[in-house]
C-alpha cells in the first residue's frame, strides 16, 4: 500500500452496486409514469384473475407484493390510482368469492395499512423530490462524496498520511469528515478535521454542505486566515442548532515547517524521532465554529524532521463516559507507542478501532508522517 493512500479512498471504491444501478431507471420513470400505472393495473387484473380461479391456491398477500412494487416506482398521484384500482378488485374478487376464501377481511385490513404506508413513503420521498429506489442511490452518493472529500493528494516519496473516519455504530454518515489540499507548486499540504455537532444521519447533509465549502477554502487563503473564513462561513448558514470544532494544519513538504490552529477542537499529538516520544501540541485555542463572530484562532509553529509524526483525532477517539479527557489522552498514546514500532502505516485505523468511546460515537484520525 502506498504510504499516502488513505483508508476512505480504498474504502469508496465499494459503492452501492445494484442500489447505484437502479438510479438509471429514474428518468424513464418521469417521462412515463401512466405507462406504469397501466402496467400495474393490469397487473392487478392478473392477480384478481388468479385469486378467483384458484382461491386455495394463489395467497392474498400477492396483493401485498404488488402494492410495495408500485410503492417502491410510483408518485403519491400516480400510486393512488393504482390502490385504487387494487382496493376495487380486491372488493369484487371478496364478493365474488364469499366463503370460499374465509381469510378475505383479514387480508384486505393488512393490505390496505400496507397501501397506507406506501403512501406516505411516497410522499416523503416525493417531497425531496426523488422517485422510489432513487432516493437511496441519492443518500450513497452523499455519502460517497462526503467520504471523497477526504482523500489525500499524492505526496513525496519521503512523506506519508493516512485517514480512517468510523462513524458512531457503523451507520452510513459521520459527522467527522476531513478535506485536505495540496498547492499548486507541491510544496505545502494543507488538512483539516472538522467534528460537527450530532452524529450519524441526522449530520449527513450538514457534514456534506460545510465539507464542500471548506474543501474550497483550502489552498485559496493564507494558513492564518482559514479558521476565520469557516468560522464566516457557519455564521452565516444561521444553523439552529449546529456548530463545528475543526483542527487545521499547513506542512510545508520541503522543510518539515507546520502550522496548526484549532477551533474549539482537542490539540494534536506530535511524534519526535529524536526523543522518541509523544508530545500534545497544546497551542493557543480557539472558539467553535459558528459560535463568536470576528472570533481569533492562534496558531502554533513546529517542525517535523525525519522521523516525526503528527496525529490529528476528533473527540470520539478520546472521550469516554466514565472517564476523565486526560485518561483517554494517556490511553491513545498508549496505543500510538505500542503501534510505532511497526512503522506509521495503519496507525489511523489502528487508533480509530480502539477508540475510548467505542462504537458510540463518530471516530477520526489523520496520521501525517515524514521518512
Amino acid at each position: 500500500m502506498a504510504h499516502n493512500e488513505s483508508i476512505v479512498s480504498r474504502r469508496s471504491r465499494y459503492g452501492a452496486g445494484p442500489i447505484r444501478r437502479l438510479r438509471m431507471v429514474g428518468p424513464w420513470l418521469g417521462r412515463a409514469p401512466w405507462a406504469l400505472v397501466c402496467l400495474f393495473l393490469l397487473l392487478s387484473i392478473l392477480v384478481t384473475a388468479a385469486v378467483a380461479l384458484a382461491p386455495r391456491t394463489v395467497p392474498w398477500g400477492v396483493y401485498g407484493f404488488v402494492v410495495v412494487l408500485a410503492g417502491l416506482f410510483l408518485e403519491p398521484r400516480f400510486l393512488l390510482v393504482v390502490y385504487i384500482g387494487l382496493f376495487l378488485s380486491m372488493a369484487i374478487l371478496g364478493a365474488y368469492l364469499g366463503q370460499d376464501k374465509p381469510t378475505t377481511t383479514g387480508a384486505q385490513i393488512v393490505t390496505v395499512a400496507t397501501m397506507m404506508l406506501m403512501l406516505w413513503l411516497s410522499h416523503a420521498r416525493a417531497q425531496v423530490g426523488v422517485v422510489g429506489v432513487s432516493g437511496e442511490s441519492m443518500l450513497v452518493d452523499m455519502r460517497d462524496r462526503l467520504r471523497a472529500q477526504g482523500e489525500l493528494p499524492p505526496l513525496p516519496p519521503s512523506w506519508g498520511a493516512e485517514v480512517a473516519l468510523e462513524s458512531a455504530f457503523g451507520d452510513g454518515f459521520s459527522g467527522d469528515f476531513v478535506v485536505a489540499s495540496r498547492s499548486t507548486d507541491g510544496c505545502t499540504l494543507e488538512v483539516a478535521l472538522v467534528d460537527v455537532s450530532g452524529k450519524g444521519r441526522e449530520v449527513g447533509a450538514r457534514s456534506l454542505l460545510l465539507s464542500g465549502a471548506l474543501g474550497g477554502l483550502l489552498g485559496e487563503l493564507s494558513e492564518r486566515g482559514f479558521l476565520q473564513s469557516a468560522n464566516n462561513h457557519l455564521l452565516r448558514l444561521r444553523w439552529s442548532e449546529g456548530f463545528a470544532t475543526a483542527v487545521h494544519v499547513a506542512v510545508n513538504l520541503e522543510t518539515g515547517n507546520f502550522t496548526i490552529g484549532y477551533a474549539g477542537h482537542p490539540a494534536a499529538a506530535q511524534f519526535t524521532a529524536g526523543s522518541g516520544r509523544w508530545r500534545m501540541l497544546a497551542g493557543g485555542r480557539g472558539p467553535l465554529l459558528g459560535v463568536i463572530e470576528r472570533a481569533e484562532f492562534p496558531r502554533e509553529t513546529g517542525t517535523m524532521r525525519r522521523g516525526d509524526a503528527l496525529v490529528l483525532y476528533s473527540d470520539g477517539v478520546i472521550e469516554a463516559r466514565d472517564k476523565a479527557l486526560d485518561d483517554g489522552i494517556d490511553r491513545m498514546l498508549g496505543r500510538a507507542e505500542s503501534f510505532i514500532r511497526t512503522g506509521f502505516e495503519g496507525l489511523a485505523q489502528r487508533l480509530c478501532d480502539q477508540a475510548a468511546a467505542g462504537l458510540g460515537d463518530d471516530r477520526a484520525v489523520v496520521t501525517i508522517w515524514r521518512t
